[in-house]
């Protein structure tokens, strides 16, 4: 009977040991996956926070570059809106009362030459007509030279600094001067052509009085 006792108590505990020891380690399974599970929770988060981070960068980043950006187009936007104005330097550049005033005498003095030449009978009338034609170009090129001035010097026409306009002012004043130069050379020999003839004409008549011929 004691043999027997013994054997049933040993054969209890055994029964009673194995559930216990297998709970056991499923407990310990589930702490341990536990464990694993928050620290992949936790590099999750710092991935996630570093992911963040890297964003708020670039985004700040591409903010300030467009704010730059925008902050360059409007001062260059400024800076050739501004080369729209005219500035007082340049409106009372002292070249701008000289081309007038050649653009002027030229007008007076081509037409004074002209009723002269028209007048004195020494010119025939395809002489008169080539005469014209070189003042009407002369002319023309005179109004296009006060055109190109006028955009010159009026606002909202060009986009220009002060040293091109002021180049391009230049550039017109000796166009322009070189004309009234040339209309003058041209009424000189015009006009040599007339004295010689009204000479060549004189002599004529001398002759003709000297000997008496009346035609």
């Amino acid at each position: 009977m004691k043999k027997i006792a013994i054997t049933l108590l040993v054969s209890l505990s055994l029964a009673v040991a194995t559930p216990l020891s297998s709970r056991a380690q499923s407990v310990a399974d589930v702490i341990q996956q536990l464990v694993l599970d928050y620290r992949k929770l936790a590099s999750l988060k710092n991935i996630l926070g570093q992911m963040y981070t890297g964003y708020t960068v670039l985004s700040k980043g591409y903010g300030a570059v467009k704010a730059v950006a925008q902050g360059n187009f409007s001062l260059h936007e400024a800076f050739l809106d501004g080369l729209y104005l005219v500035s007082p330097a340049v409106r009372k550049y002292p070249r701008l009362t000289d081309i007038i005033n050649d653009q002027a005498q030229l007008v007076w003095e081509y037409k004074s030459a002209s009723g002269n030449f028209n007048r004195s009978g020494k010119f025939d009338p395809d002489e008169l007509a080539y005469m014209m034609t070189v003042y009407n170009n002369l002319v023309s090129q005179s109004l296009k030279n006060l055109d190109a001035l006028s955009l010159i010097v009026t606002d909202s026409q060009l986009r220009m600094s002060d040293a091109e306009r002021l180049t391009a002012i230049d550039g017109i004043y000796l166009e322009s001067h070189n004309q009234l130069v040339y209309l003058r050379k041209f009424n000189d020999q015009a006009a040599r052509i007339s004295w010689q003839r009204s000479q060549g004409a004189a002599d004529k008549q001398s002759v003709r009085d000297v000997y008496g011929i009346t035609q």
